[in-house]
């Protein structure tokens, strides 16, 4: 019989910490990372170029930045929601965006997946915190999703079977769209079933994005039924290569044999079954398959140059075997979004499970009999028709099924928008029990017309992160979506509502409407930093880079005060957001004496993490100082969120000597 309980999993842990309390007005600062250059855009199949034109975005609104944490890992308990039958046990984390932790096959012992033994939050999402390991959910836009770690709601349900099933489901902020993940183990099955919905319940169109990542240990051959791949790399290039030899002689199909990181995107021919399979040397290993929509798949390899080896120590315990990703999205690439209709949705079946193929087939030259043999062995063990009568029963008799036992608990902004919207949401119920503090405000904006100004005790994180600050101070956390826009611009004009009507406008594309809600608000507002720092942003942003600086620098002297420090705790942690963005604008203008006053007036828990002993060594070479940078990197230090493609370790380094930059600042992804 198949259950579903709750556990706990006890993991050396980094906690996530504060999210930063900044308004995230600012595209994804890891997008070049997944670009593509215009002659390359120009030579694509004419869908895929419009697929990767479609919607990008413009800022992170209305999600925070996650850079709170840092890599202090102390023993934690993690709460886990296991499904079982006497095939399989699956361990889920609720908390951190449903994450499979672990896929294990009970009859050989087999654990089907990486599983990081740690929890070390790393610079990889979307909005900052991600983790390596198991199997993520992405929605949203390209990368990784906001909701890494973050909680979904979950809950028992019926399976089409009649057993138990698990449902996580929540509301996607970038796109402003509800989806819902069914877990379930038929009774006697070797395979995971995950049903998958995205729904559109807005009139309007809307870009979607979905891509389920599938770390698995990378001494593995990985096959899909392709012939070609389209390549990308650290380069922002993206070319059709062969899939099993590339025009070097080396066979990509294993990870260990690539020297740099890079994706290939599995060019699957039109009525070919969907599937990917990562083998090891005796031809054992992880098979995931889907019906028909979910059409692309994926490798991923971080490379086994410096740079990519230091990635894996860093999201993991050195010395622990490293891993790669499969993956299966909706669109052939992770660059292109498709369009969703209003009041459509889109859904499909997935399955998860063990694969033994014959190793000297599998794992030999001749590439179209290794696709075969696979094949043939998937279809035996789970035909194509067995999953497409699984994704019938399951949308026919499931998907809308109300939920039976509450297991955990998500956000409160689904709930919020259900009851804007009214919207009829079968099987993904939000309701108005899970709106928290800092749903409070809009829900009173909604009732009253009016948007409250924060106090100390209306708002939790959002207000949380300004503790001790005046009444007033607008740091509400923020809705952007158009009727929230409409509502904010009907609303009594005060500095709370003008701020947060210029983040809207921002978000929608009107940046001159927005700096002039930003400019109307700032007149009469008795805390200006918040104001100040939106439009130290449109300055940067808008190409008057001296302007940005001294608007960053006198939102930070607002919050500092003239006759003091900040506060520990939150307030420490605005003042460290803000003083990074003041120094880093002031040293983009050559204003190093400047940058220096403001770094000397922050407090000295903050000058001591590793993001602000980098800006230590910045600002000793821009005053002329190489020898102190130099002892800077030799005393050592870790930027705890290095973003993904990050170059400025090794940038320094070479502005300070010739010698090899050290294996600790080597997180270079691209060949020199």
């Amino acid at each position: 019989m198949t259950t579903v309980r709750r556990a706990v999993l006890t993991l050396p842990a980094a906690p996530l910490g504060p999210d930063n309390p900044l308004p995230a007005l600012r595209a994804p600062a890891g997008a070049g990372a997944h670009a593509v250059d215009a002659r390359t855009l120009a030579e694509l199949p004419r869908d895929m170029a419009r697929g990767i034109g479609r919607a990008p975005l413009r800022s992170l609104l209305p999600a925070p930045v996650r850079d709170g944490y840092g890599r202090d890992r102390t023993p934690a308990d993690l709460d886990t929601i296991v499904i079982e039958n006497d095939r399989l046990r699956v361990t889920v984390l609720p908390g951190l965006g449903g994450r499979v932790h672990s896929l294990h096959h009970k009859p050989t012992g087999r654990e089907l997946l990486y599983r990081n033994p740690v929890f070390q939050p790393a610079a990889f999402a979307l909005n900052g915190a991600w983790f390596s390991g198991g199997i993520e959910w992405n929605i949203g836009a390209t990368g990784h999703t906001t909701l890494s770690c973050s909680p979904l709601h979950a809950a028992t349900v019926r399976a089409p079977d009649g057993g138990p099933m698990l449902r996580l489901w929540e509301w996607e902020r970038l796109r402003d769209l509800p989806f819902q993940i069914d877990l379930w183990l038929p009774e006697g099955s070797d395979f995971l079933y995950v049903g998958v919905r995205i729904r559109n319940p807005h009139e309007r169109p809307a870009p979607v994005y979905w891509w389920s990542n599938i770390a698995v240990p990378e001494d593995r051959r990985v096959l899909a039924p392709a012939d070609t791949a389209w390549h990308h790399g650290y380069e922002r290039g993206l070319r059709r290569v062969p899939v099993a030899r590339t025009e070097d002689g080396i066979d990509r199909s294993y990870p260990l044999n690539s020297a740099h990181a890079a994706d290939w995107f599995y060019d699957l021919p039109e009525g070919q079954r969907r599937w990917i399979a990562a083998l090891d040397p005796d031809g054992g290993g992880l098979v995931q398959t889907s019906t028909d929509p979910l059409r692309g798949r994926k490798l991923f390899v971080w490379g086994t140059e410096r740079g990519g080896r230091r990635w894996q120590e860093w999201l993991t315990e050195p010395g622990t075997p490293g891993y790669a990703e499969i993956q299966a999205g909706l669109a052939r690439t992770q660059l292109e979004h498709l369009e969703l209709a209003g009041d459509a949705e889109f859904s499909w079946l997935e399955a998860y499970g063990p694969l033994a193929a014959d190793p000297a087939t599998a794992l030999g030259d001749d590439w179209a009999a290794a696709r075969s043999d696979v094949e043939h062995k998937l279809a035996g063990v789970l035909p194509r028709a067995a999953v497409d009568a699984a994704y019938t029963a399951w949308r026919e008799s499931a998907a809308d099924t109300a939920p039976d036992e509450v297991l955990a608990a998500g956000s409160g902004w689904g709930a919020l928008e259900v009851l804007r919207g009214g919207y009829e949401l079968p099987g993904t119920p939000f309701p108005e029990s899970t709106l928290g503090p800092d749903q409070e405000p809009w829900r009173e904006l909604l009732h009253t017309g009016v948007l409250p100004a924060p106090s100390k005790s209306a708002h939790g994180a959002a207000q949380g992160a300004v503790r001790g600050a005046a009444p007033g101070t607008p740091l509400i956390a923020p809705l952007v979506a158009s009727p929230w826009r409409d509502m904010l611009e009907t609303a009594p004009a005060d500095p709370t509502t003008e701020y947060h009507l210029g983040i809207a406008q921002w978000h929608a594309g009107d940046r001159a409407q927005a700096v002039r809600s930003w400019e109307r608000g700032l007149k009469e507002a008795a805390v200006r930093w918040p104001l100040l720092y939106c439009l130290a942003v449109a300055d940067r942003e808008d190409g008057h880079p001296e302007r940005a600086a001294e608007h960053f620098t006198e939102a930070f002297a607002d919050h500092a005060g003239a006759d003091g420090g900040p506060e520990e705790g939150a307030g420490e942690t605005l003042a460290a957001a803000l003083g990074r963005e003041a120094v880093d604008a002031l040293l983009a203008v050559g204003r190093p004496d400047r940058a220096r006053a403001l770094w000397q007036r922050l407090p000295e828990p903050v000058r001591q993490r590793g993001a602000f002993r980098l800006l230590d060594a910045r600002l000793l070479i821009a005053e002329g100082r190489p020898d102190e940078a130099r002892a800077v990197f030799d005393a050592g230090f870790e930027v705890a969120d290095l973003r993904e493609g990050a170059e400025i370790l090794g940038e320094l380094w070479a502005r300070l000597t010739d010698e090899l930059l050290p294996d600790a600042y080597e997180f270079r992804m691209r060949p020199s």
